[in-house]
């Protein structure tokens, strides 16, 4: 069994203006005040109408394309196995108190540079998920070549910021299993919908249930950014995430000979985390 770092009570990997629960206590970070009151819109995803509701009925509910939620896509027992197989390697510290497993290229965003380093593929539980997923007509094609399992904790006050992410090297789809315990994707777009008469910032949560699948795709990818909020992990809480590449790594893209061998490394399915 690989050593469980969560209750290192002074570690984290927060940099910058991150915070968790450990910045707070033991190394004198207080946590961030907003500068002022805020107007926020808020709004509740509807899978079923694939629309966004107001929370308080003040708004008219509006169309939130670029979601699509699989409920149960896990059973019970392979998300025991999940979980057990994951619990047996190493989870680096992360920002924000989180810990993650990293199967995937060495990458340098601001650069734009991408290298095997100590790739060696996605790991073997992935493979059926990866086969079941494929079935999904949203979903055709999907060839991941990159996965990040993440470990959130109430006691390390987890959370992960609105971000939007990648798209240089990331395709249009991205597609997470939700495992543990229900949470609550918040999507963001803080410049608001005033074609809506929503001047100012929106919030649209998605009800993330246990075993659940997500994929953001479209709008929900490159224009709203997302966030797990500290106050939505109310238990432990693991997830994996799965990026496809983007066209520039694909055939007839300028670096498709890169692309092509990343994707034969990531479908080998033996990988370990760098």
């Amino acid at each position: 069994m690989a050593p469980d770092r969560t209750d290192a009570a002074t570690s984290c990997g927060c940099k910058g203006i991150r915070r968790c629960l450990m910045c707070e206590k033991f190394k004198r970070k207080g946590q961030l005040e907003p500068s002022g009151p805020k107007v926020v819109h808020r709004f509740l995803y509807n899978p079923e109408t694939r629309l966004a509701l107001c929370k308080d009925a003040k708004a008219a509910a509006f169309p939130f394309p670029g979601v699509f939620l699989w409920e149960n896509f896990i059973s019970e027992e392979e998300e025991k196995a999940l979980i057990s197989t994951m619990d047996q390697d190493v989870w680096n510290q992360s920002q924000s108190g989180r810990r993650k497993q990293d199967f995937g290229p060495k990458v340098n965003f601001k650069k734009r540079k991408v290298r095997v380093g100590g790739f060696s593929g996605l790991p073997a539980l992935s493979q059926k998920l990866v086969l079941r997923l494929q079935q999904e007509p949203s979903l055709a094609g999907f060839q991941p070549v990159e996965q990040c399992n993440l470990d959130y904790h109430p006691q390390r006050g987890s959370a992960i910021d609105p971000h939007l992410d990648d798209s240089w090297l990331w395709g249009e789809r991205l597609v997470t299993i939700n495992m543990l315990s229900n949470t609550t994707l918040t999507m963001s777009l803080e410049q608001g919908l005033p074609e809506l008469g929503l001047g100012e910032e929106v919030h649209v949560a998605v009800h993330l249930p246990r075993r659940s699948l997500v994929v953001l795709y479209g709008e929900a990818r490159h224009r709203w950014k997302h966030a797990i909020h500290r106050e939505d992990v109310r238990e432990r809480r693991v997830c994996s995430t799965y990026r496809e590449l983007s066209a520039e790594f694909l055939p007839g893209g300028q670096q498709a000979e890169l692309g092509a061998q990343l994707l034969n490394i990531a479908l080998s399915f033996q990988g370990t985390p760098i």
